[in-house]
């Protein structure tokens, strides 16, 4: 059983460390800063041994160095995007496997926000570490890919089991429940963890890590398949990525 500690960073980051005590390994995934990972693992009294980098964005990388040069742990990141991840040591590629002690991780090529985004799938702990391809209630912004590109990446996690924790990187849910509920109004399940991510929020408390299965039920980037939501965009009839596609592009410009 992975121990997962999950640490606030910046403004709306999390970084994640996560533990195999069989086998003494020790992860750290996407540490935008280095003093509070190296803070954790003193207190825990961990040592490092890996660095997963799902993009290489300055609030996923930024503390790759120093927790490299304190701790000599191996820096594991996307091997297109090598030239952008500060200090890489393996390059890692769609299916290959990630040994953290006795657990494993199974790389999942997701591009859209960046062309070279990954994930790391913990199959056996039904976790998925997906940096800024899927958040609470939203994806992240198409900065270097495509609507088509981002809703394959969208469509290979929406096909991991429903009980799959999603551990994602930054704390956006009440915000993108705001816009959710402009493109489904009527959606009760919505409706509902809308009420209750407001809640945790006001006192304090992460919306993170959230169910693929209510994520389903009520993110509008993983439901374009939706009757409500197709009938609101006036695009009945079309590609499922079609329908992602404009969701993604109302969202760039909500004021909400």
């Amino acid at each position: 059983m992975l121990e997962i500690l999950q640490i606030p960073a910046l403004h709306d980051n999390y970084i994640y460390l996560v533990h195999e005590p069989n086998g003494w390994a020790t992860a750290v995934i996407d540490p935008a800063v280095a003093e509070p990972v190296l803070q954790a693992l003193d207190e825990k009294g961990w040592k490092l041994t890996h660095i997963l980098n799902t993009h290489h964005h300055g609030d996923h990388v930024g503390g790759n160095i120093e927790l490299k040069r304190k701790t000599s742990c191996a820096i594991v990141a996307v091997a297109r995007d090598k030239e952008r991840i500060p200090g890489i040591d393996v390059e890692v590629h769609e299916g290959d496997i990630i040994g953290l002690g006795h657990a494993d991780a199974q790389v999942l090529d997701v591009p859209g926000h960046t062309s070279g985004h990954i994930a790391f799938w913990f199959a056996d702990e039904n976790a998925l570490f997906c940096g800024d391809t899927l958040f609470g209630l939203g994806c992240g912004r198409l900065f270097e890919g495509h609507a088509e590109e981002m809703w394959a990446s969208l469509e290979k996690i929406r096909a991991l089991p429903p009980s799959t924790r999603i551990y994602c990187a930054h704390e956006y849910t009440q915000a993108n429940g705001r816009f959710a509920l402009e493109m489904e109004p009527e959606n009760q399940a919505l409706q509902e963890r809308v009420a209750k991510v407001a809640a945790l929020r006001k006192r304090n408390v992460p919306t993170i890590p959230s169910l693929l299965e209510e994520e389903l039920a009520t993110n509008p980037f993983l439901r374009p398949h939706s009757l409500d939501i197709r009938r609101r965009l006036g695009l009945t009839g079309v590609a499922d990525w079609r329908v992602f596609a404009e969701i993604r592009h109302r969202k760039d410009s909500f004021a909400g």
